[in-house]
């Protein structure tokens, strides 16, 4: 059962809230995985061309983030959390909605993204008009040393 979708404001970050985009990886990604990145790889990519990362805010409390890139007539999806807590709310579609508008606006005709294979964001990804465009077999490395495919999904920008 879901809970009822959360009024939540996105706003575009800047460099000094990368404090809150490790929090929420740290919260959201399973360490098991080893997918969060450290806060000089977050500033790292944010640094390059192309690239920028919005916040979404439920109250007071930073409720997830979604980390982007465009480049020519192409975007990416790097990275989308949300705090587990606050999943199941509206809160992951309001960010990929938002990544999409700003890819648009950078003139972008197409978003990218790829997941782990048993990752239960491929959900709203389907949702939101994502399709399975290819798979890297045993591209993830668990912490135990599993491997896990890797399944790319695209989406035309509308």
């Amino acid at each position: 059962m879901s809970s009822a979708p959360q009024i939540v404001e996105i706003v575009h970050g800047t460099p000094a809230d990368i404090a809150t985009v490790n929090a929420i990886m740290a919260d959201a990604f399973d360490p098991r995985f080893g997918e969060a990145w450290t806060p000089s790889q977050s500033l790292g990519m944010i640094a390059l061309p192309g690239v920028w990362f919005s916040i979404a805010w439920s109250g007071n409390r930073p409720a997830g983030f979604a980390l982007a890139r465009a480049i020519a007539d192409e975007a990416e999806l790097l990275l989308l959390a949300i705090r587990p807590a606050m999943r199941r709310r509206g809160i992951g579609t309001a960010l990929l909605r938002s990544i999409l508008a700003d890819a648009r606006e950078r003139d972008a005709d197409i978003l990218h993204l790829e997941v782990r294979a048993n990752n239960e964001a491929v959900r709203l990804y389907r949702n939101e008009g994502f399709e399975k465009i290819g798979e890297r077999r045993d591209y993830y490395r668990g912490k135990d040393g599993k491997l896990f495919d890797a399944h790319t999904f695209s989406r035309k920008i509308d």
